[in-house]
């Protein structure tokens, strides 16, 4: 009888392992890029974080003791910082997909720099553990990640896809009605010159 492949070794999780890899380093040097490169760039890498995370093959913890978080709170806050400055004013956004709103007579308010930094949190415990190579801690880790995105940061990652969204298409509109002024000015001053 064959041995079956380890969840761990699975092509959904090393493919998943790669973008949870590549989303990290990403944030990790976001102080290097402008708000319009990097909102494009994470707009292409949040959806393919979903859809491998969404393919991870079910397994539930087997030991005991959870595995080790590498995330401090200062790495944490650091992230958040430099991610609400490069959002700026564009970093708060209205939510309507939390269970609060329900009871909510108010509009509640996110931020993008803060779900993100929640996201990576969570993702990026799960790559440092998986540099590890222990077999055990990795499936646990493995089975805590693929928990955590079913009941916690999955929808946040497509609630903050929205905000996003709508982010790139605001920046790209006043992009054009700038060039649009610009334009008219051009011309102005062309006839002006003649």
């Amino acid at each position: 009888m064959e041995d079956k492949e380890p969840v761990i070794f699975n092509r959904d999780t090393v493919e998943f392992v790669t973008v949870a890899a590549e989303f990290c380093a990403f944030l990790e040097r976001t102080e290097r890029l402008q708000r319009r490169e990097f909102v494009d760039t994470i707009l292409k890498i949040l959806p393919l974080l979903y859809i491998k995370a969404s393919m991870l093959p079910a397994c539930e913890v087997e030991s005991e003791t959870l595995p080790e978080t590498f995330v401090t709170e200062e790495d944490y806050e650091c992230l958040r910082y430099s991610l609400a400055s490069l959002m700026a004013e564009h970093d708060d956004y209205l939510e309507v997909f939390l269970q609060d709103m329900v009871y909510s007579d108010t509009p509640i308010t996110r931020r993008i720099s803060e779900d993100l930094a929640d996201i990576y949190q969570d993702v990026k415990d799960f790559v440092s553990v998986f540099k590890l190579g222990f077999d055990e801690t990795m499936h646990d880790a493995l089975a805590l990640c693929r928990e955590h995105f079913a009941l916690y940061w999955g929808q946040t990652l497509v609630n903050t896809m929205r905000a996003l969204h709508c982010v790139k298409y605001t920046l790209e509109a006043t992009a054009d009605e700038a060039g649009d002024e610009h334009e008219m000015m051009d011309d102005e001053n062309a006839d002006w010159l003649v």
